[in-house]
């Protein structure tokens, strides 16, 4: 199991932060390694929605359909697999001042077990780093840029 927390301040309000977040068209765009993260069925967000996600790591394309299990408009996103590669990933908005936005988000990733697995961790390892950067650095300047905009 791969566990990672991490915590930015962004800045805009809280409201589009979340907004931002919360659309699943804008997630292969920030989110690193994912090329798909599409909804299956009407709901497209919110309490029980589900995504059919891929996520390009290194060589390999990992595929998961998650669902939306936690979700409180403008404070939490809460995402659980229900197939596929099992992750959990919990993102909190809290209101660091009118204009800026702490982001914390919690990523767990359970990886099979045996020589796959162990080949595998191998991989993720080194992409976990780089991927949390990545997606800190380019979410912040998504979400300020749709701030500034708005303003």
């Amino acid at each position: 199991m791969i566990e990672i927390r991490h915590t930015a301040v962004a800045g805009a309000p809280v409201a589009g932060a979340f907004d931002y977040v919360d659309d699943y068209r804008h997630v292969p765009s920030w989110m690193f390694g994912i090329t798909k993260f599409d909804p299956i069925g009407e709901q497209d967000r919110g309490l029980g929605a589900v995504y059919d996600a891929a996520m390009k790591i290194g060589p390999k394309t990992l595929g998961s359909v998650v669902k939306v299990t936690g979700w409180e408009h403008n404070s939490l996103i809460e995402l659980e697999s229900i197939d596929g590669l099992y992750t959990h990933s919990r993102w909190q908005f809290d209101a660091v001042a009118e204009t800026e936005t702490r982001l914390t988000v919690d990523f767990r990733y359970d990886l099979p077990g045996g020589l796959a697995g162990k080949a595998l961790g191998r991989i993720i390892e080194p992409f976990v780093a780089q991927a949390i950067r990545h997606t800190d650095a380019t979410l912040r300047r998504q979400v300020e840029e749709v701030a500034r905009r708005s303003a």
